[in-house]
């Protein structure tokens, strides 16, 4: 029986993302509450991540008998600090001062929770995101735009703010939201405990995207393993 993929988001960025590469999944928003700060259990944002990637995936597999269900965090850290969502304007404003001229980590968990076998595969992706030095009106600016204000940090990549990134290290994709790459070796290494697992792998991706032109990925066991 063909396994069904599950995105736990609503984010219309990872949407558009999944979409882009042909995979063929279905919208389930997870209710699971995310931890929004570091605490004894979860001490690092690569812990917190997971945590709450996890958590979304666990959270709606009881609705799932044969699914593979991706569960994604993104936060971002500012000197081991976890940087949320701006509260109001006066609060954007301040973390884009404390941005400017600045590196932050934009740190994304993924968890790909087989609920056919009960079994979670998780994996982190940082990217380094360097930002120029901002003027107070390019600040005042761009909060009075709006687009920063359902934002991590306050900003989007993807958008005008890609104005006042200088320079990233790592994965573009992750800062918007989603690491692409990352995620097709987690899906496609959860797939593989299945015979004729190559088939139905492939028969989940848009039927244009040949096998030569979309190749198998080689496994980075060091890459996905979940940190400690």
């Amino acid at each position: 029986m063909q396994k069904q993929i599950i995105l736990a988001s609503s984010s219309p960025r990872r949407k558009e993302l999944l979409e882009q590469i042909g995979l063929k999944f279905i919208i389930h928003p997870s209710e699971f509450e995310e931890k929004l700060q570091l605490d004894d259990k979860e001490k690092t944002p690569k812990e917190l991540a997971i945590y709450n990637a996890l958590g979304k995936a666990q959270k709606i597999a009881r609705h799932y008998k044969n699914a593979l269900i991706i569960g994604v965090d993104t936060i971002v850290a500012f000197q081991n600090h976890i940087i949320g969502k701006p509260k109001d304007r006066e609060d954007a404003a301040r973390i884009l001062r404390l941005l400017s001229n600045t590196t932050h980590q934009v740190i994304t968990g993924i968890s790909i929770f087989d609920s056919d076998r009960n079994r979670a595969l998780n994996g982190v992706e940082i990217t380094d995101v360097t930002m120029d030095r901002l003027e107070e009106k390019d600040i005042m600016r761009y909060i009075a735009s709006g687009e920063g204000e359902d934002k991590a940090a306050g900003y989007a990549i993807q958008g005008m703010g890609s104005l006042f990134v200088k320079k990233i290290d790592g994965d573009y994709f992750n800062v918007v939201g989603l690491p692409i790459h990352h995620l097709y070796k987690l899906l496609y290494k959860q797939w593989s405990g299945y015979k004729f697992y190559e088939k139905n792998f492939n028969n989940l991706i848009n039927p244009v995207l040949s096998r030569n032109c979309f190749p198998i990925p080689e496994i980075d066991e060091k890459a996905l393993a979940t940190p400690k």
